[in-house]
């Protein structure tokens, strides 16, 4: 018979191996689920090509987001990027280059396949190379630069083609793997995570970008980014880097947008895209209060070009979209790809926000012009004493109106002083449009507008400032 110390010594082994199998249960289980991606690669390696070109240039192009980094003349590194990248301002004994520039998949058996627009910029020659060491030279089909694609052809038969799926249904959190040649090095596999869908770029509107933490350098540009079924849902196209290499911030094309223009390509041999002939800009907390929104949403219309939908529709500056054929527009970013993804000549209904009041309106959308096309319409008098914003105003000249290009009515501000205008960044040499919603035609009405206004408020300011027009929250000192 075990003594009553020998029965509680092992109560107290059991629970504590009862606690340490509770414990590392969750990371087993986790264990458990983390994706094997060698299956995925095995099938889909085959699809993604290897994309190098010939071109007339003292020094092939890098890819785009990307420059050399300053190492030490020592470093084992220099020879690595001399050897892919070249140097600045070295002339090279043939004028002729082949560099290894990106990656790229095939979208169907008879040879189309998918890459980057800025792969393929300026060459001559293109050379797609499979995984098998095969080798063709392509015929440029067509690019799009807005959305960075770019479609090529090789005579082949049976060419192994990636399957197609959607990003419409594609998850924040959830696993993706790109294909491609980074630095040049072929058929090399990266897998992460969604990070966030419908990122905006500066230098691309018409683009939803899906954001991933997936490692992808130079070289990976055009290559494509699968899901775990197996379907590519991205186009790998740019990265977020202060060092030239991979930070954790990656960028693909939706593959929805891809096909439509890879569509748009084979078809007529160009991309069109709707236009609605507006500049727009987000809505700050401050312009939410002052326009009566009880939080910041929506697209704020800044300018409307003249002879444009917009102006046909009557839509005006100052109006906030609210949505766009029945989706809402969260931000000002949400609005391009939906206004571009509408045919030409079709009706879309808008909801705005006009002086506190929701407008139902009908655009017809017109075909977006060539950037050389899109060139903004928008180019003494009585002196104030600086008044309760801290700016001096007069009237505009003939002169000034036709140097500036503002046809009729604003005020320019001669002088500002600390105060509201400049705490919220006007500036001199702006010229004041409308104020708290109501056109300004000359320093008269401004004042006017103005001293109608309570103390404390949060009023809009449209601002045109050189070629640029913009709103501007100004709030009122409470007297």
């Amino acid at each position: 018979m075990r003594s009553t110390s020998a029965r509680s010594t092992s109560k107290l082994s059991f629970a504590l191996t009862a606690l340490l199998c509770c414990a590392l249960a969750p990371g087993m289980a986790f264990s458990r689920e983390l994706p094997d991606f060698t299956e995925l690669v095995s099938e889909n390696g085959p699809t993604v090509v290897n994309i190098s070109t010939k071109q007339s240039a003292s020094v092939a192009q890098r890819p785009r987001g990307f420059s050399v980094p300053d190492l030490p003349e020592d470093s084992p590194l220099q020879d690595f990027f001399r050897h892919f990248f070249g140097e600045e301002g070295e002339l090279p004994d043939d004028s002729f280059q082949s560099r290894s520039l990106g990656s790229g998949f095939f979208v169907s058996p008879d040879g189309y396949v998918l890459t980057n627009s800025h792969v393929v910029e300026g060459a001559d020659e293109i050379i797609v190379r499979t995984s098998d060491r095969r080798e063709f030279v392509a015929t440029l089909v067509g690019t799009d630069k807005r959305s960075d694609i770019a479609l090529l052809k090789v005579e082949g038969q049976g060419l192994p083609a990636a399957k197609i799926g959607s990003s419409k249904d594609l998850k924040v959190g959830e696993w993706v793997l790109a294909i491609g040649s980074p630095f040049g090095f072929e058929s090399s596999a990266t897998a992460g995570i969604v990070s966030a869908k419908g990122r905006s770029l500066p230098t691309e509107n018409y683009v939803p970008f899906i954001q991933t933490d997936v490692a992808i350098n130079p070289g990976n540009s055009g290559g494509p980014l699968f899901n775990l079924q197996g379907e590519v849902i991205g186009v790998n196209s740019q990265i977020y880097s202060r060092t030239g290499g991979f930070m954790g911030l990656s960028f693909a094309i939706p593959i929805d947008v891809a096909m439509d223009v890879v569509n748009q390509l084979k078809t007529k041999g160009r991309v069109s895209r709707g236009w609605l002939g507006v500049l727009i800009q987000d809505v700050t907390r401050e312009l939410a209060e002052s326009f009566g929104l009880s939080q910041p949403r929506g697209a704020l219309v800044a300018q409307v070009l003249p002879e444009s939908p917009a102006a046909a529709a009557d839509l005006r500056p100052g109006d906030v979209i609210l949505s766009y054929n029945g989706r809402e527009v969260v931000t000002s970013s949400t609005l391009p790809p939906l206004v571009g993804e509408t045919a030409a000549g079709a009706t879309a209904r808008v909801e705005v926000l006009r002086n506190g009041e929701k407008v139902q309106l009908e655009v017809t959308i017109e075909e977006l012009p060539d950037e050389d096309e899109l060139a903004s319409s928008d180019r003494p008098s009585d002196k104030e004493t600086a008044n309760r914003l801290g700016v001096v105003v007069r009237d505009l000249t003939a002169d000034q109106r036709q140097q500036l290009g503002v046809e009729k009515g604003g005020v320019l501000i001669e002088a500002i002083d600390p105060g509201p205008a400049d705490d919220a960044g006007l500036n001199a040499g702006d010229v004041i449009l409308m104020f708290d919603n109501q056109g300004v035609a000359s320093v008269t009405d401004f004042n006017r507008v103005l001293e109608g206004v309570l103390p404390g408020r949060s009023v809009a300011v449209l601002v045109q400032r050189g070629d640029n027009r913009m709103f501007y929250a100004i709030k009122l000192p409470k007297d």
